[in-house]
């Protein structure tokens, strides 16, 4: 998915990020007219940067405050009754992309908890550790790991939230610069999320631009090989001119020692997600099938007890608390602050309540702006007044599929939503479905893992917020500030200049006499 392209070839694009009839207009009207709709998401975008940029925190439930204002603000400009204004923030909280989103932070979360407790991270230590893998060439490494892991399960969203759990606590102990580690995994997601067939993203692309998903994927590996080419050459070079954090050597010096290669175990875990995804199976049953295995792995191999997976902790006064105290998963404490239920499950999940609360809230700002209005407006005064000839065209298709997707926080819905203009703009110059696709989903995958604001980022930050109570070596410091990795996303700076290129130059551009009907046909 990611939803990130997040979800699977059997969801389909059903699920509409819908927009108001264009002969009614918008269904919620405001004073000073339609752009005053872009003020909740606008509001937010501002105090983001705020926060992020110039105070450096980087908090999760700030944000959530600001497009919490954001919303309420945005209702003193509406004319005549706010009920409409109320409804359609409903109406995109329950957008079906946005809770795809979510489901796949939830389900990646439990999983890569499950490999990090099981001493994944430590497998992965020992063979970096044994092959000679220095700080330089992790980030390079990671990057081509994230970006393969990403293509076969489909969900950038959910490879950022695993590969922030166990690559990235892995570099770190080894030297790796952290800000471009962090930029390394974000990258590996964003080739996964465009080029995966089983990608939500791709699966859009294709569908809103009556295409067929199998030739959309084979159009566009030009376009993702070249940005990934040179991505990977930048890890390499910034690897070996970035340092590393100072770890203490006590510290790094135990945690090498004690790492070891049953760890790697897990690989199999992560093997079976991926044969589960391209074998069809949905994104949840897939990284279903690779809790199952992990679970039984740490239980089979003594990596973590049933009581790491899940562990009730009951007062002493509960029913049957203390006769069945023995049990493996239930404890009695005293304590009444440490009542509640603990373990690997428990904490995977967790770690992505705030931010799942944060993107409905984000989807159900950027509703208000489509039906308000602003949306439409600013997307039909591009097509009037910049997509003069095919060159312009294309330029615009990846301007405007850009700046939708930078201010609509989750990139499926940010491309459902645009992806009627796309194809707009791309029949009035004869454009292929294939290359509108490819346009459309380029923008989309770079652009939902570089701003602070984006869902892959707050993804990965919030995965990377739970590393210092896992390690004790791991310090609050350590963890990267969403706007710090911005320059970093490597292959999302690259993905769009390869598309701006090939706009100006021609490179790739196919028109619908260039192939039969048919062979762009949606099936």
């Amino acid at each position: 998915m990611s939803n990130s392209g997040d979800g699977s070839a059997d969801d389909g694009p059903t699920d509409q990020f819908t927009q108001p009839d264009r002969d009614s207009g918008p269904t919620v009207e405001f004073y000073g007219g339609r752009g005053m709709s872009a003020f909740p998401i606008g509001f937010f975008i501002v105090w983001a940067i705020v926060q992020t940029a110039l105070w450096r925190i980087g908090d999760t439930g700030g944000l959530i405050v600001g497009i919490l204002i954001g919303l309420i603000l945005g209702m003193f400009f509406v004319r005549g009754n706010w009920q409409s204004y109320a409804n359609t923030i409903f109406e995109g909280m329950t957008q079906p992309v946005a809770v795809t989103a979510i489901v796949a932070w939830i389900w990646a979360g439990m999983f890569a908890q499950l490999l990090q407790d099981g001493g994944f991270v430590g497998g992965l230590v020992w063979l970096a550790d044994t092959a000679g893998i220095g700080a330089a060439l992790f980030p390079a490494i990671t990057f081509v790991l994230a970006a393969v892991f990403t293509t076969g399960i489909g969900t950038g969203y959910g490879a950022t939230v695993a590969f922030v759990g166990l690559f990235f606590p892995a570099g770190i102990l080894l030297g790796a610069n952290p800000v471009l580690l962090f930029g390394a995994i974000l990258s590996g997601a964003i080739f996964g999320d465009n080029l995966a067939p089983v990608s939500d993203t791709t699966i859009v692309s294709a569908v809103t631009q009556d295409a067929d998903i199998g030739g959309v994927v084979a159009s566009r590996f030009k376009y993702v090989i070249v940005a990934a080419a040179i991505a990977f050459v930048g890890y390499v070079v910034a690897g070996g001119m970035m340092s590393g954090l100072e770890i203490g050597a006590e510290a790094q010096a135990i945690f090498l020692e004690s790492s070891e290669a049953i760890g790697l175990v897990h690989v199999i875990s992560m093997l079976a997600v991926i044969g589960a995804a391209i074998a069809g199976r949905h994104i949840v049953e897939a990284i279903s099938w690779g809790i199952v295995i992990a679970v039984v792995f740490n239980l089979v191999f003594g990596l973590a007890s049933i009581g790491d997976i899940v562990m009730f902790n009951a007062p002493p006064d509960a029913p049957l608390s203390e006769p069945l105290a023995g049990l493996p998963i239930l404890t009695v404490v005293e304590d009444a602050d440490a009542v509640g239920v603990t373990g690997s499950l428990m904490t995977g999940v967790a770690g992505f309540l705030e931010l799942s609360i944060l993107v409905l809230l984000i989807i159900g700002a950027a509703q208000i702006m489509i039906r308000g209005g602003a949306f439409e407006s600013l997307l039909e005064w591009s097509i009037e007044n910049l997509a003069t000839n095919v060159r312009n065209a294309e330029l615009t298709m990846v301007g405007s599929a850009a700046l939708i997707n930078a201010i609509i926080t989750i990139n499926t819905a940010a491309e459902v939503a645009i992806g009627p203009y796309i194809s707009k703009i791309g029949e009035r110059f004869n454009l292929n479905g294939y290359r509108r696709a490819n346009i459309l989903d380029g923008q989309t995958a770079a652009m939902g893992y570089i701003f602070p604001w984006s869902g892959g980022v707050l993804a990965g930050y919030s995965a990377m917020q739970q590393l210092p109570g896992e390690y004790d070596w791991f310090g609050e410091s350590m963890v990267v500030t969403p706007i710090d990795v911005v320059p970093f996303v490597f292959q999302g700076w690259l993905l769009v200049a390869v598309f701006v290129v090939a706009a100006l130059t021609g490179f790739g551009r196919e028109y619908i006499i260039d192939r039969q009907s048919e062979e762009v046909a949606r099936v």
